[in-house]
């Protein structure tokens, strides 16, 4: 009878800590949380973001259009209305929306409300797509961005909207090693990322904003 109940006592235990430990995992994923940014082309907010602490996924996709899942060739074509768009999802114990809101507004030109370096087109112009317990956070960063920079910020904060994922062609584009053809001869993905990057002048545009605040520029 005593080995039974030590049994039943050492079952339950064992029972109650592994729920304790599935709570915390479900606890844990629950803290997640998401912001979508428009600034420029998307392979390029992936790739910067991707880098910072606390940052667990970023996906290039669209936002803020007219049409449903819309395809890259539709929307590079114009008419749909979306913006490229990043969603990051972040982890708020290690990293704000704050401070991810600063570093966005540090790693574009958001002086242009053309699009963005060399890549023109409404498609390619800078927005923040807020929730409604997000706006003032963009806000705030919107207006110290304007503050410290000394020149008008034309980067609007839109409401939320739907975000559609790119296809999975264009996801982790900058560290892909596939070969393409370019017009330097065939070049793995990444590479041909880094040339266009350098090309379209983005780090050095932001730099010459930016000054030392510039977010990512040359890393």
């Amino acid at each position: 009878m005593t080995s039974l109940r030590t049994f039943k006592t050492v079952s339950l235990s064992l029972m109650i800590a592994i729920g304790l430990f599935a709570q915390s995992k479900v606890g844990h994923a629950q803290q997640l949380e998401t912001i979508t940014v428009a600034g420029g082309c998307f392979w390029c907010v992936e790739a910067d973001f991707e880098k910072v602490n606390g940052v667990t996924e970023a996906v290039s996709g669209f936002a803020g259009g007219k049409v449903a899942n819309p395809t890259y060739k539709q929307v590079v074509k114009g008419g749909t209305g979306h913006y490229e768009a990043v969603q990051i999802t972040y982890d708020p114990a290690k990293v704000s929306a704050e401070t991810l809101y600063d570093l966005f507004f540090r790693s574009v030109d958001p002086t242009d409300a053309g699009g963005q370096f060399c890549d023109r087109g409404d498609s390619y112009r800078t927005a923040i797509f807020a929730t409604p317990g997000q706006k003032a956070a963009a806000e705030a960063a919107k207006a110290e961005a304007q503050s410290a920079l000394g020149q008008t910020i034309v980067t609007p904060v839109l409401g939320a909207a739907e975000f559609y994922p790119a296809d999975g062609y264009h996801q982790d584009y900058y560290k892909q090693s596939g070969l393409i053809l370019t017009r330097f001869g065939p070049k793995s993905k990444a590479n041909a990322y880094k040339a266009y990057r350098e090309a379209c002048g983005r780090d050095a545009r932001v730099t010459q904003l930016w000054g030392d605040a510039a977010a990512f520029a040359g890393s």
